[in-house]
């Protein structure tokens, strides 16, 4: 099962995440929540949310 573990803003915003988080090893995946609000879920298996969340957090202060 996949979990939303972020709500990107933008495409290129999530497309960055989608990339970092794919180099660091984990599955995801970018979904458009509302294409004329440009919102982008990231997604990942449930089994990884929590190292994915580390990972993310890293990526989001850097």
């Amino acid at each position: 099962m996949w979990t939303v573990i972020y709500i990107a803003p933008t495409a290129a915003i999530a497309e960055k995440i989608q990339l970092r988080l794919s180099e660091e090893g984990f599955l995801v995946r970018a979904r458009a929540i509302n294409l004329s609000k440009q919102q982008f879920k990231i997604l990942v298996p449930k089994t990884e949310v929590h190292e994915a969340q580390e990972v993310l957090n890293t990526i989001l202060h850097s």
